[in-house]
């Protein structure tokens, strides 16, 4: 099986119009209003009156949930947040020893931001020339950087050889 199937057989599992069995369904319409138990042969009239599809979107005890939508429409929206939430989320912020105070504070604030959205983060240290021979300066910066997102987030791994500091959401 390859990757691009895959979505299809999800979709199969999603009854739609005459592949519903149930003989009664709980409805919401296409203005999301519960209208309750409902046959299943008039939901799909009504469906098909506005030029929808009835789809089942939850399996009840005793009877599904049904919604009249458009279905090519529900299908897209489903893959859109599947890929949105398949990315990868870790940002890179690089840095070097002898930053300003204002460009750290607004590197640090951004950290803050993305990691209050539910990305993590990954400080870099980056030595030049001369800079290597003071290289206690980057590992207090990194430090500093691991103590200051310490509300907002948790250290994952703070590498002091590398000059790296990656943390998650709290």
């Amino acid at each position: 099986m390859t990757h691009w199937e895959e979505p299809i057989i999800a979709a199969q599992k999603q009854l739609i119009n005459r592949q519903i069995r149930s003989a009664q369904v709980l409805l919401i319409d296409h203005e999301n209003t519960n209208r309750g138990l409902t046959d299943t042969s008039e939901a799909l009239r009504l469906a098909e009156s506005i030029g929808l599809d009835l789809v089942v979107v939850g399996e009840g005890k005793e009877t599904p949930v049904a919604k009249i939508v458009d279905y090519g429409k529900l299908q897209y929206q489903q893959k859109k947040r599947q890929k949105q939430s398949s990315r990868p989320t870790v940002k890179e912020v690089k840095l070097r020893p002898n930053i300003g105070a204002a460009d750290y504070q607004l590197r640090i604030d951004r950290a803050i931001e993305w990691l209050g959205k539910g990305d993590s983060v990954k400080f870099l240290i980056r030595l030049r020339g001369r800079e290597h021979q003071h290289r206690d300066l980057a590992v207090e910066l990194l430090d500093r950087v691991a103590n200051d997102l310490s509300q907002a987030g948790k250290v994952q791994s703070l590498d002091k050889r590398s000059l790296i500091v990656q943390l998650t959401p709290s």
